[in-house]
Protein backbone atom coordinates (compact mmCIF):
# COMPACT_ATOMS: atom_id res chain seq x y z
CA UNK A 1 0.00 0.00 0.00
CA UNK A 2 1.24 3.47 -0.82
CA UNK A 3 1.36 6.20 1.75
CA UNK A 4 -1.78 7.88 0.52
CA UNK A 5 -3.72 10.46 2.49
CA UNK A 6 -7.40 10.75 1.61
CA UNK A 7 -8.96 14.16 2.19
CA UNK A 8 -12.72 14.53 2.09
CA UNK A 9 -14.37 17.92 2.47
CA UNK A 10 -17.99 18.44 3.47
CA UNK A 11 -18.80 22.12 2.89
CA UNK A 12 -22.48 21.70 3.72
CA UNK A 13 -21.64 20.45 7.22
CA UNK A 14 -18.49 22.57 7.41
CA UNK A 15 -15.89 19.95 8.26
CA UNK A 16 -13.20 17.81 6.62
CA UNK A 17 -11.66 14.39 7.22
CA UNK A 18 -8.07 13.26 6.74
CA UNK A 19 -7.24 9.56 6.53
CA UNK A 20 -3.80 7.99 6.12
CA UNK A 21 -4.33 4.68 4.34
CA UNK A 22 -0.93 3.38 5.40
CA UNK A 23 -1.03 3.77 9.16
CA UNK A 24 -4.75 4.26 9.80
CA UNK A 25 -4.41 7.74 11.28
CA UNK A 26 -7.71 9.58 11.04
CA UNK A 27 -8.70 13.15 11.87
CA UNK A 28 -12.08 14.86 11.62
CA UNK A 29 -11.74 18.67 11.71
CA UNK A 30 -14.55 21.18 11.73
CA UNK A 31 -14.15 24.53 9.95
CA UNK A 32 -12.88 27.38 12.11
CA UNK A 33 -15.53 28.57 14.54
CA UNK A 34 -17.90 25.70 13.70
CA UNK A 35 -19.14 22.99 16.10
CA UNK A 36 -17.99 19.39 15.81
CA UNK A 37 -20.33 17.48 13.46
CA UNK A 38 -22.73 15.12 15.20
CA UNK A 39 -23.07 12.85 12.16
CA UNK A 40 -22.06 12.56 8.53
CA UNK A 41 -24.96 13.30 6.18
CA UNK A 42 -23.07 11.89 3.19
CA UNK A 43 -22.80 8.44 4.72
CA UNK A 44 -20.62 6.35 7.05
CA UNK A 45 -16.87 6.66 7.25
CA UNK A 46 -16.63 3.06 8.46
CA UNK A 47 -18.69 0.04 7.47
CA UNK A 48 -18.69 -3.06 9.64
CA UNK A 49 -19.70 -5.92 7.33
CA UNK A 50 -20.34 -9.53 8.30
CA UNK A 51 -19.35 -11.49 5.20
CA UNK A 52 -20.19 -14.80 6.85
CA UNK A 53 -21.92 -16.28 9.85
CA UNK A 54 -19.85 -19.46 9.50
CA UNK A 55 -17.58 -20.42 12.36
CA UNK A 56 -16.55 -23.87 13.53
CA UNK A 57 -15.60 -22.71 17.01
CA UNK A 58 -19.18 -22.43 18.28
CA UNK A 59 -18.52 -20.29 21.36
CA UNK A 60 -21.57 -20.21 23.65
CA UNK A 61 -21.23 -16.47 24.22
CA UNK A 62 -21.09 -15.53 20.52
CA UNK A 63 -23.52 -12.64 20.05
CA UNK A 64 -24.04 -13.63 16.40
CA UNK A 65 -24.75 -17.28 17.23
CA UNK A 66 -22.19 -18.21 14.57
CA UNK A 67 -21.62 -21.90 13.88
CA UNK A 68 -20.63 -24.38 11.16
CA UNK A 69 -24.10 -24.01 9.64
CA UNK A 70 -23.71 -20.28 9.12
CA UNK A 71 -24.15 -18.81 5.65
CA UNK A 72 -21.68 -16.78 3.58
CA UNK A 73 -22.49 -13.46 1.91
CA UNK A 74 -22.51 -13.85 -1.87
CA UNK A 75 -19.91 -12.06 -3.96
CA UNK A 76 -22.63 -10.26 -5.90
CA UNK A 77 -24.08 -8.89 -2.65
CA UNK A 78 -20.65 -7.77 -1.46
CA UNK A 79 -19.89 -6.07 -4.76
CA UNK A 80 -23.26 -4.31 -4.57
CA UNK A 81 -22.39 -3.00 -1.09
CA UNK A 82 -18.91 -1.99 -2.21
CA UNK A 83 -20.23 0.12 -5.09
CA UNK A 84 -22.45 2.05 -2.69
CA UNK A 85 -19.63 2.34 -0.17
CA UNK A 86 -17.53 4.16 -2.76
CA UNK A 87 -20.41 6.56 -3.44
CA UNK A 88 -20.65 7.24 0.32
CA UNK A 89 -16.90 7.95 0.52
CA UNK A 90 -16.37 5.12 2.99
CA UNK A 91 -12.75 5.03 4.16
CA UNK A 92 -12.57 1.67 5.91
CA UNK A 93 -14.43 -1.61 5.93
CA UNK A 94 -14.13 -3.93 8.92
CA UNK A 95 -14.83 -7.49 7.81
CA UNK A 96 -16.38 -9.70 10.44
CA UNK A 97 -18.43 -12.81 10.96
CA UNK A 98 -18.38 -15.61 11.98
CA UNK A 99 -14.77 -16.07 11.03
CA UNK A 100 -14.38 -13.87 7.93
CA UNK A 101 -11.07 -15.24 6.64
CA UNK A 102 -12.77 -18.62 6.17
CA UNK A 103 -15.21 -17.18 3.64
CA UNK A 104 -14.46 -19.08 0.39
CA UNK A 105 -13.91 -15.80 -1.50
CA UNK A 106 -12.09 -13.97 1.27
CA UNK A 107 -8.97 -13.07 -0.73
CA UNK A 108 -11.07 -11.72 -3.60
CA UNK A 109 -13.16 -9.67 -1.16
CA UNK A 110 -10.08 -8.10 0.39
CA UNK A 111 -8.48 -7.39 -2.99
CA UNK A 112 -11.47 -5.72 -4.63
CA UNK A 113 -12.05 -3.62 -1.53
CA UNK A 114 -8.50 -2.30 -1.60
CA UNK A 115 -8.55 -1.83 -5.38
CA UNK A 116 -11.47 0.58 -4.97
CA UNK A 117 -9.53 2.71 -2.49
CA UNK A 118 -11.13 1.43 0.74
CA UNK A 119 -8.89 -0.06 3.42
CA UNK A 120 -10.12 -3.44 4.68
CA UNK A 121 -9.38 -4.97 8.06
CA UNK A 122 -10.77 -8.04 9.79
CA UNK A 123 -11.18 -9.88 13.05
CA UNK A 124 -10.26 -13.57 13.20
CA UNK A 125 -10.56 -16.34 15.75
CA UNK A 126 -7.15 -17.52 14.56
CA UNK A 127 -8.31 -20.43 12.45
CA UNK A 128 -7.87 -20.68 8.69
CA UNK A 129 -4.91 -18.32 8.36
CA UNK A 130 -3.40 -19.99 5.31
CA UNK A 131 -0.29 -18.80 3.53
CA UNK A 132 -2.42 -17.34 0.73
CA UNK A 133 -4.62 -15.41 3.17
CA UNK A 134 -1.59 -14.10 5.05
CA UNK A 135 0.02 -12.84 1.82
CA UNK A 136 -3.23 -11.19 0.70
CA UNK A 137 -3.65 -9.65 4.14
CA UNK A 138 -0.13 -8.23 4.11
CA UNK A 139 -0.67 -6.62 0.71
CA UNK A 140 -4.14 -5.20 1.23
CA UNK A 141 -5.26 -4.91 4.85
CA UNK A 142 -4.74 -2.16 7.38
CA UNK A 143 -4.73 -4.45 10.40
CA UNK A 144 -5.93 -7.76 11.79
CA UNK A 145 -7.55 -8.28 15.18
CA UNK A 146 -7.28 -11.67 16.87
CA UNK A 147 -10.05 -12.56 19.31
CA UNK A 148 -8.73 -13.56 22.74
CA UNK A 149 -10.64 -16.45 24.29
CA UNK A 150 -9.58 -19.21 26.65
CA UNK A 151 -7.46 -21.27 26.47
CA UNK A 152 -5.65 -18.65 24.32
CA UNK A 153 -3.34 -21.05 22.45
CA UNK A 154 -5.09 -20.40 19.11
CA UNK A 155 -4.74 -16.67 19.72
CA UNK A 156 -1.00 -17.04 20.37
CA UNK A 157 -0.50 -19.21 17.27
CA UNK A 158 -2.33 -16.64 15.13
CA UNK A 159 -0.27 -13.78 16.55
CA UNK A 160 2.97 -15.56 15.65
CA UNK A 161 1.74 -16.28 12.10
CA UNK A 162 0.79 -12.63 11.58
CA UNK A 163 3.99 -11.35 13.18
CA UNK A 164 6.06 -13.54 10.84
CA UNK A 165 4.50 -11.65 7.92
CA UNK A 166 4.89 -8.28 9.66
CA UNK A 167 1.16 -7.71 9.66
CA UNK A 168 -0.18 -5.10 12.08
CA UNK A 169 -1.95 -7.17 14.74
CA UNK A 170 -4.25 -6.25 17.60
CA UNK A 171 -5.93 -8.37 20.25
CA UNK A 172 -9.67 -8.06 20.84
CA UNK A 173 -10.31 -8.98 24.46
CA UNK A 174 -13.88 -9.49 25.68
CA UNK A 175 -14.04 -7.84 29.09
CA UNK A 176 -16.34 -9.56 31.57
CA UNK A 177 -16.45 -10.23 35.27
CA UNK A 178 -15.11 -13.66 34.35
CA UNK A 179 -12.15 -12.46 32.27
CA UNK A 180 -11.01 -9.35 34.15
CA UNK A 181 -8.71 -11.38 36.42
CA UNK A 182 -6.86 -12.69 33.35
CA UNK A 183 -6.19 -9.28 31.90
CA UNK A 184 -5.14 -7.90 35.29
CA UNK A 185 -2.58 -10.70 35.54
CA UNK A 186 -1.36 -9.87 32.01
CA UNK A 187 -0.67 -6.28 32.93
CA UNK A 188 0.92 -7.18 36.25
CA UNK A 189 3.21 -9.73 34.56
CA UNK A 190 3.16 -9.02 30.79
CA UNK A 191 3.15 -12.19 28.67
CA UNK A 192 5.66 -12.69 25.87
CA UNK A 193 3.10 -12.20 23.09
CA UNK A 194 2.74 -8.54 24.11
CA UNK A 195 6.03 -8.06 22.21
CA UNK A 196 4.36 -9.04 18.94
CA UNK A 197 1.15 -7.03 18.91
CA UNK A 198 0.32 -3.43 18.12
CA UNK A 199 -2.38 -2.98 20.77
CA UNK A 200 -4.94 -4.71 22.94
CA UNK A 201 -8.51 -3.51 22.42
CA UNK A 202 -11.07 -4.15 25.16
CA UNK A 203 -14.62 -4.98 24.12
CA UNK A 204 -17.28 -4.43 26.74
CA UNK A 205 -19.42 -7.56 27.05
CA UNK A 206 -23.04 -7.29 25.95
CA UNK A 207 -25.56 -9.83 27.37
CA UNK A 208 -26.65 -11.33 24.06
CA UNK A 209 -26.01 -14.61 22.27
CA UNK A 210 -26.94 -18.27 22.45
CA UNK A 211 -26.25 -18.54 26.18
CA UNK A 212 -25.53 -15.13 27.71
CA UNK A 213 -24.06 -16.73 30.83
CA UNK A 214 -21.11 -14.39 31.24
CA UNK A 215 -21.35 -11.63 33.82
CA UNK A 216 -21.13 -7.93 33.05
CA UNK A 217 -17.90 -6.28 34.07
CA UNK A 218 -19.96 -3.36 35.36
CA UNK A 219 -21.21 -5.61 38.17
CA UNK A 220 -17.77 -6.32 39.61
CA UNK A 221 -16.81 -3.01 41.19
CA UNK A 222 -13.92 -4.30 43.30
CA UNK A 223 -11.87 -5.05 40.17
CA UNK A 224 -12.75 -2.05 38.01
CA UNK A 225 -10.55 0.44 39.87
CA UNK A 226 -7.56 -1.90 39.74
CA UNK A 227 -8.09 -2.61 36.04
CA UNK A 228 -8.24 1.05 35.01
CA UNK A 229 -5.31 1.97 37.29
CA UNK A 230 -3.16 -0.66 35.62
CA UNK A 231 -4.22 0.55 32.18
CA UNK A 232 -3.47 4.19 32.88
CA UNK A 233 -0.08 3.52 34.53
CA UNK A 234 1.40 0.98 32.13
CA UNK A 235 3.65 2.10 29.26
CA UNK A 236 4.47 -1.18 27.57
CA UNK A 237 1.64 -1.56 25.09
CA UNK A 238 -1.03 0.51 23.39
CA UNK A 239 -4.51 0.05 24.80
CA UNK A 240 -7.86 0.82 23.20
CA UNK A 241 -11.53 0.36 23.97
CA UNK A 242 -14.65 -0.08 21.91
CA UNK A 243 -17.13 2.79 22.12
CA UNK A 244 -19.35 0.58 24.29
CA UNK A 245 -16.81 1.23 27.07
CA UNK A 246 -17.11 5.02 26.83
CA UNK A 247 -18.74 5.44 30.26
CA UNK A 248 -15.77 3.71 31.88
CA UNK A 249 -13.26 5.77 29.92
CA UNK A 250 -15.01 8.99 30.92
CA UNK A 251 -15.21 8.02 34.58
CA UNK A 252 -11.87 6.32 35.22
CA UNK A 253 -9.31 7.61 32.71
CA UNK A 254 -7.85 11.08 32.35
CA UNK A 255 -7.80 11.37 28.56
CA UNK A 256 -7.98 14.36 26.27
CA UNK A 257 -11.57 14.35 24.91
CA UNK A 258 -10.17 15.04 21.44
CA UNK A 259 -8.90 11.46 21.35
CA UNK A 260 -12.10 9.81 22.57
CA UNK A 261 -15.31 9.07 20.70
CA UNK A 262 -18.65 8.03 22.10
CA UNK A 263 -20.92 5.67 20.17
CA UNK A 264 -20.54 6.43 16.44
CA UNK A 265 -23.26 4.04 15.28
CA UNK A 266 -25.63 5.75 12.80
CA UNK A 267 -23.41 8.83 13.06
CA UNK A 268 -20.17 7.79 11.37
CA UNK A 269 -20.40 4.00 11.26
CA UNK A 270 -22.90 1.23 10.51
CA UNK A 271 -23.24 -2.54 10.20
CA UNK A 272 -24.40 -4.88 7.43
CA UNK A 273 -25.15 -8.55 8.12
CA UNK A 274 -24.36 -11.40 5.75
CA UNK A 275 -28.04 -11.53 4.71
CA UNK A 276 -27.87 -7.92 3.49
CA UNK A 277 -29.61 -6.24 6.43
CA UNK A 278 -28.36 -2.82 7.53
CA UNK A 279 -28.26 -1.65 11.17
CA UNK A 280 -26.66 1.22 13.09
CA UNK A 281 -24.79 -1.36 15.22
CA UNK A 282 -23.99 -5.06 14.91
CA UNK A 283 -25.53 -5.76 18.32
CA UNK A 284 -28.92 -4.81 16.91
CA UNK A 285 -28.98 -7.80 14.56
CA UNK A 286 -31.59 -10.25 15.78
CA UNK A 287 -32.86 -7.69 18.27
CA UNK A 288 -34.28 -5.18 15.76
CA UNK A 289 -35.55 -5.37 12.19
CA UNK A 290 -32.74 -4.33 9.87
CA UNK A 291 -33.16 -2.49 6.57
CA UNK A 292 -33.15 -4.78 3.54
CA UNK A 293 -30.46 -3.52 1.17
CA UNK A 294 -31.88 -5.57 -1.69
CA UNK A 295 -34.75 -3.09 -1.66
CA UNK A 296 -33.16 0.09 -0.26
CA UNK A 297 -30.00 2.07 -0.96
CA UNK A 298 -27.43 2.55 1.78
CA UNK A 299 -27.57 6.34 1.49
CA UNK A 300 -31.37 6.47 1.75
CA UNK A 301 -31.37 4.12 4.73
CA UNK A 302 -28.58 6.12 6.37
CA UNK A 303 -30.28 9.49 5.94
CA UNK A 304 -33.98 8.85 6.08
CA UNK A 305 -34.87 5.52 7.69
CA UNK A 306 -36.71 5.57 10.99
CA UNK A 307 -34.21 3.08 12.43
CA UNK A 308 -31.20 5.33 11.85
CA UNK A 309 -32.93 8.63 12.59
CA UNK A 310 -34.31 7.35 15.89
CA UNK A 311 -30.92 5.95 16.87
CA UNK A 312 -29.24 9.31 16.31
CA UNK A 313 -32.03 11.05 18.18
CA UNK A 314 -31.62 8.68 21.12
CA UNK A 315 -27.91 9.42 21.38
CA UNK A 316 -28.35 13.16 21.02
CA UNK A 317 -31.13 13.33 23.62
CA UNK A 318 -29.29 11.42 26.32
CA UNK A 319 -30.94 11.32 29.74
CA UNK A 320 -27.58 12.16 31.32
CA UNK A 321 -27.68 15.92 30.61
CA UNK A 322 -26.67 16.80 34.18
CA UNK A 323 -23.61 14.51 34.18
CA UNK A 324 -20.26 16.24 33.76
CA UNK A 325 -19.23 13.53 31.28
CA UNK A 326 -22.29 13.86 29.06
CA UNK A 327 -20.60 15.68 26.18
CA UNK A 328 -17.98 12.93 26.05
CA UNK A 329 -20.16 9.92 26.81
CA UNK A 330 -23.63 10.82 25.44
CA UNK A 331 -25.13 8.44 27.99
CA UNK A 332 -23.01 5.41 27.09
CA UNK A 333 -24.41 2.46 25.16
CA UNK A 334 -27.85 3.28 23.71
CA UNK A 335 -28.76 -0.41 23.27
CA UNK A 336 -27.60 -1.97 26.54
CA UNK A 337 -27.62 0.71 29.28
CA UNK A 338 -26.90 -2.01 31.84
CA UNK A 339 -23.31 -2.35 30.55
CA UNK A 340 -22.38 1.21 31.48
CA UNK A 341 -19.70 1.58 34.13
CA UNK A 342 -21.31 4.58 35.80
CA UNK A 343 -24.04 4.59 38.44
CA UNK A 344 -26.76 4.89 35.79
CA UNK A 345 -27.38 1.36 34.48
CA UNK A 346 -30.73 1.08 32.81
Amino acid sequence: MSNKIIINQYPKQKYSTFFNQLNGAFIRIEDEGEPEPFWSEKGPELMDISITNWCDKGCSFCYRNSNSGGEHMSMSDYEHILKEAVDCKVLQIALGGGNPNQHPNFCEIVEITRDLGIVPSYTTNGRGLSEKILKTTKKNCGAVAVSAYEPYYEMKEAIHKLKAKRIKTNIHFLLTSNSIDTVISWFEDPPNFFNYINAIIFLNYKPIGKHPSLKLIANKHNKIDKFFNLISNQKRIKVGFDSCSISGIAQYLDINPSFVESCEAARFSMYISEDLKMYPCSFMAGKYDGIDLSKNSIQDAWRYSTLFRDFRKHIKNSECKSCKHNQLCFGGCPIFPEINFCDRRG
